[in-house]
């Protein structure tokens, strides 16, 4: 039983050793090196059958089907998690389940990148006549040249390497980094050559933050109606210290007789008048307000708002139209809230 096994017993076949620090070390460099020597040759291989692969992938009516078996299957996920959220509709399909039924998620309308370092792989060479027989164009990335599966695709893409990274030269470690690479390679030229903006980008990504960074607007998140800190400029310093407690905005914007913004009275103002001997019974807003106070407009990104209040070191800004009349308010924790940060 598994039990009465000792510690000595399970290691048997792993030839434990003490680890050195320094042999660990140097075991990562060479792994580097040898994946960034790896990489460094596909630059021979963006070539006309890159073109080639590309200009079937632009013109693709359905989605981009990819195919890939083992820890090709596993960069064939992500490369088909790329393509498509840089404008470049794709799925991932097991060749495996593919056998039994999955082939029917490929339409004639769709292209088939299939991903095998050997080009051999059986469950993959297992459905490639069914491929054949949908008449779908058929993108090969191997490492073997004159395998089976690049002898059957329509393009091949060459991402052969000289070695694995790992010290058996077993475990698939340069290759698959070579399949990622060059996966990225497609779908940023597709991106590029399709015109994907940022704008898109994020309209893919609406629960990440960069797709909040990229969409939201001021007035999505800015305080408006009666939620804006108001006075007047007659108002006294009391009155605007009332508006600033109710609304809780930590500022008050202050307008003039048109309704216009002429400042905003904020607590760094409040701190700075502690020590002038203020009446602030007595004393109007206007004559302890910011002046010419930095404002944006409604339609400008949220991302923005957050640059301009740490460009100029303020926590708060007045939304105005066109007319420099107030629209809104938003302050910093309004914007960290949304995780624009």
């Amino acid at each position: 039983m598994l039990c009465d096994l000792s510690r000595a017993d399970l290691s048997v076949g792993y030839g434990m050793k003490s680890m050195d620090a320094l042999q660990i070390k140097n075991s990562g460099l060479a792994v580097v090196d040898i994946e960034a020597q790896a990489v460094a040759m596909l630059k021979q291989r963006i070539n006309k059958s890159f073109v080639k692969a590309c200009e079937l992938l632009f013109n693709c009516k359905g989605r981009i089907v990819v195919i890939g078996m083992g820890k090709s299957g596993h960069i064939s996920g992500k490369i088909a998690a790329t393509l498509a959220s840089t404008g470049s509709p794709a799925f991932f399909v097991h060749p495996g389940e593919a056998s039994h039924g999955d082939l029917g998620m490929i339409t004639h309308q769709d292209v088939v990148l299939v991903l095998s370092h050997s080009g051999e792989t059986d469950e993959i060479l297992t459905i490639l006549p069914i491929i054949k027989r949908l008449g779908v164009p058929l993108i090969a990335m191997t490492g073997q040249p004159k395998s089976s599966l690049a002898a059957f695709a329509d393009v091949h893409l060459d991402v052969s390497v000289e070695q694995e990274a790992c010290s058996l030269g077993l475990a698939p470690t340069s290759s698959t980094t070579v399949m990622l690479v060059m996966g990225d390679a497609l779908a940023v030229s597709l991106l590029e050559a399709r015109g994907f903006t940022r704008h898109d980008f994020a309209l893919s990504h609406p629960g990440g933050s960069l797709g909040k960074r990229l969409l939201l607007k001021v007035a999505d998140l800015m305080h408006s109606g009666h939620e804006i800190p108001i006075v007047s400029e007659s108002a006294l310093i009391s009155d605007a210290l009332l508006e600033m407690t109710e609304k809780k905005l930590g500022m008050t914007g202050v307008v003039d007789f048109g309704g216009r913004v002429s400042g905003i009275f904020t607590d760094g103002d409040l701190r700075r008048m502690l020590g002038q001997n203020i009446d602030v019974h007595s004393t109007c807003v206007s004559k302890v307000m910011t002046q010419h106070c930095t404002v944006i407009t409604e339609n400008i990104l949220a991302a923005e708002a957050m640059q301009i209040m740490e460009e100029k070191k303020i926590n708060a800004l007045i939304v105005v139209d066109g007319d420099n009349k107030p629209l809104g308010a938003l302050n910093m924790h309004d914007l960290i809230r949304a995780g624009i940060v």
